[in-house]
């Protein structure tokens, strides 16, 4: 049996230095594929911390007693720009601007670029700076729609008149249409009727404001009342019924405006201070104090001062021998004084409880020569009918009218 020979020893010692020699290459070869390492630098980013230029608007309201170079500096307007634009300024439009404009002030940045004086929801002024200084007056086109409103009265003819649509300025020049012959405080009864056709203005689809009555009706315990509007060629814009007479007398019925008839026209009256009979003259309005008493006719003050138990009394002396009195005022308008003469509907002076008065509240009286007489129920004198060469003109206005209101009644039964 032949056994195994042992390897010589210079063949273990080759193949053990081969072996190094290939692990070695191997660990070489790894270190050149290894990826670069990574270096690190600080960035510094510039961030720019200014702004861009954006447009902004500044409001200022015109107070009493501003001026305009004073709003411009005020506005940081500079005074070469303020120069020039009252240089320009050769029509005069910026010495009208009144308390209560509203001026807008435009900017890109630092620089104006328009001012616009808003005057009211149709006229502005538009002073632009760039490229040149240019000033514009601008007026909005306006489009009159019609409106119709009607009503019955079932507590006040002001609140029924709210609820049926009317606006509040219609409703004042309602009853102001109508107040020489209905006073508005006692005459309305519950069952009364009203219609009205009235012109609303619009510009660029808004509303901007109610403009004039057209036509109103008011049905005061079964008697008709008609107030056509008509463009007088001698007297302007009035009012006439359907007889072509003007509804304006020389008289307003009352000389305050929607309070309540406290005492009446009584010449057996038992006065409620001195508890006698004493006749009641005249008629008594209690109104909040303050509240301002208007004359109730064109004429000039003969009396205004303090007189006995009347108080702070004004004595006004009208045409054809008629007088009105105004008794217990608070104060008297500053501007009121003896001989000073008056239009219908001033004010006069404030109701008050000066005198022999339980408290504040007019007393009024209406004298026809020095024969007193019931203000309520007086026949006041009329101011001047309708022209009759434009007599026709106005029925055919009239008529066209009536045929809206048959119209509107129709479409609202359908």
């Amino acid at each position: 049996m032949t056994g195994f020979k042992k390897p010589p020893i210079k063949l273990i010692l080759y193949v053990f230095v081969l072996t190094n020699i290939l692990i070695f290459l191997l660990y070489i070869n790894s270190l050149q594929n290894e990826p670069d390492p990574i270096e690190i630098r600080n960035t510094t980013f510039t961030v720019d911390t200014i702004p861009p230029e954006v447009n902004s608007k500044l409001i200022h309201e015109v107070e009493s007693g501003e001026s305009l170079s004073v709003i411009f500096e005020e506005k940081n307007v500079p005074l070469n720009t303020a120069y020039k634009i009252f240089s320009y300024d050769k029509g005069g439009l910026l010495s009208d601007i009144r308390p209560g404009d509203i001026m807008e002030f435009h900017y890109h940045g630092n620089s104006l670029l328009k001012i616009n004086i808003i005057k009211d929801d149709i006229n502005s002024i538009t002073i632009s700076t760039i490229p040149d200084i240019s000033i514009k007056s601008i007026t909005k086109a306006i489009q009159n729609i019609e409106s119709f409103h009607e009503g019955t009265i079932s507590s006040s003819f002001y609140q029924d008149a709210l609820n049926s649509g009317m606006p509040d300025s219609i409703i004042m020049d309602f009853a102001y249409i109508f107040g020489w012959d209905i006073d508005f405080i006692f005459d309305v009864r519950k069952g009364d009727k009203f219609l009205v056709i009235y012109e609303t203005n619009y510009s660029d689809g808004e509303k901007v404001s109610n403009g004039d009555i057209i036509f109103a009706k008011f049905i005061n315990n079964d008697t008709t009342y008609i107030a056509q509007r008509f463009y007088d060629d001698s007297q302007g814009k009035q009012y006439f019924n359907s007889f072509g007479e003007n509804v304006k007398k020389s008289f307003l019925r009352a000389p305050v405006d929607f309070t309540r008839i406290s005492d009446h026209f009584n010449p057996n009256r038992m006065h409620p201070i001195l508890h006698t009979i004493r006749a009641h003259k005249g008629t008594d309005y209690a109104a909040p104090r303050g509240t301002p008493i208007q004359a109730t006719g064109d004429g000039v003050i003969s009396f205004i001062g303090v007189k006995g138990g009347c108080g702070n009394e004004i004595l006004i002396k009208h045409a054809n021998n008629y007088k009105t009195r105004y008794c217990h005022l608070d104060k008297f308008n500053k501007k009121m004084k003896r001989n000073k003469k008056v239009k219908q509907g001033d004010i006069i002076g404030y109701v008050g409880s000066s005198g022999l008065a339980t408290g504040p509240h007019l007393h009024y009286e209406f004298m026809i020569g020095n024969k007193h007489t019931d203000p309520v129920s007086v026949k006041l004198p009329s101011a001047l009918p309708l022209s009759q060469n434009q007599f026709q003109q106005f029925q055919n206005q009239l008529e066209l009218n009536l045929a809206k209101i048959d119209s509107y009644n129709q479409k609202n039964n359908e």
